[in-house]
């Protein structure tokens, strides 16, 4: 039986995968658009219709870097490794929520259990980095204490 973390690493790396491929498939239509467009077209409007494929190429092509730095840092955890001390990979429970620090990504739920994605750069996480059960400390104005670290 898989843990509340194996099912949080396998549900946030499936999600940017198929972010990744959506993002794929679209800078290939876009390309096979130009593509197409260059073919039969000249003049003023050609150019500023390929400009504006262009540019937004470029902003697919960064989004999707986006999902292939967060899927990179995905890729580096193993879910096997329960952590003593709050690092890279660990799934934190502190104040009644589920911390899994590993990049900033969107809060999924799981087994009806709240779960947010947390970078270890953030503020919150950067405070809780080398933490243990049993830790108490400050965000703000906000204490939290560690509950649990897997």
């Amino acid at each position: 039986m898989d843990t509340l973390k194996q099912k949080t690493l396998a549900y946030y790396k499936q999600q940017a995968e198929d972010r990744i491929d959506a993002f794929r498939d679209m800078i290939v239509a876009l390309t096979e658009d130009a593509s197409n467009d260059a073919k039969g077209s000249a003049g003023d409007k050609h150019e500023t219709a390929l400009s504006m494929m262009h540019l937004e190429q470029e902003k697919l092509n960064h989004k999707m870097k986006e999902f292939l730095d967060q899927k990179a840092i995905l890729d580096k955890i193993n879910p096997e490794i329960v952590h003593s001390k709050i690092a890279l990979g660990s799934l934190v429970k502190a104040n009644n929520l589920y911390l899994f620090v590993s990049a900033a990504l969107p809060k999924i739920i799981i087994e009806g259990i709240n779960i947010i994605a947390l970078s270890p750069q953030s503020p919150l996480g950067m405070r809780m980095m080398g933490m243990k059960e049993g830790d108490e400390f400050e965000v703000g104005t906000t204490k939290y204490r560690i509950e649990q670290v897997q």
